[in-house]
This record gives C-alpha cells, structure tokens and sequence, in this order.
C-alpha cells in the first residue's frame, strides 16, 4: 500500500508543477550511445525540476514520460533536477520541444 499512495503524491506533484507552470524551460541532450533527450522543466523550490522527457533512440524510437506515463520497461521519468552548471544539457526552443514530444 504505501507504493501506491507514494505513487499517487508522485502524480499528484508532477500533474500539479505541469498544470500550473508559469515559465517552462527547455533542454537536449545527446547521449554517448547516440540517443537525443529532450527536457521540459519548470522552477521548484529553487530547482528546475523536469515534468515531461522524451527520449529518441538511435534506432528512432520514441519514449515519453509525465505525470501520465512516469516509468515503463524502458525507463522513466527522472526524478533529479537540471542542474545548468552539471548537467551537459543545451537550451533548446519550445517548438523543437514540441515537434519531438508530439511526434
């Protein structure tokens, strides 16, 4: 029982920072395996956490994860914030964003 109720304040948190999100921030990063990741984060509480990822494989394929889909078989979505100074991510417009996470 407590995977559930821990699972559904996870949802409640993420749809929660996606539905009143302000100002949204948008990132890609280029894994060694040639896979590309797309972030979508919002600031929380000092941090830019991430509310939707999207991961492009080198065979092109498409994994999606939000507060709708937060893990599968093939991964999830990260529950560490971007750090811009750590992290090897790049701003990237919100429409390449989009065009990849509606794909």
């Amino acid at each position: 029982m407590a995977d559930l109720t821990r699972t559904a304040e996870t949802v409640a948190y993420y749809r929660a920072l996606d539905e009143h999100a302000t100002a949204r921030h948008h990132f890609r990063h280029a894994d060694e395996d040639g896979g590309l990741w797309h972030f979508e984060a919002v600031h929380d509480r000092g941090e830019l956490v991430v509310i939707k990822q999207a991961e492009l494989t080198p065979t092109g394929q498409l994994h999606r994860y939000d507060w709708q889909h937060l893990e599968d078989d093939h991964g999830f979505l990260t529950d560490q914030p971007i750090d811009l100074e750590a992290d090897p991510v790049e701003a990237i417009p919100a429409e390449e964003f989009q065009r990849v996470w509606t794909r």
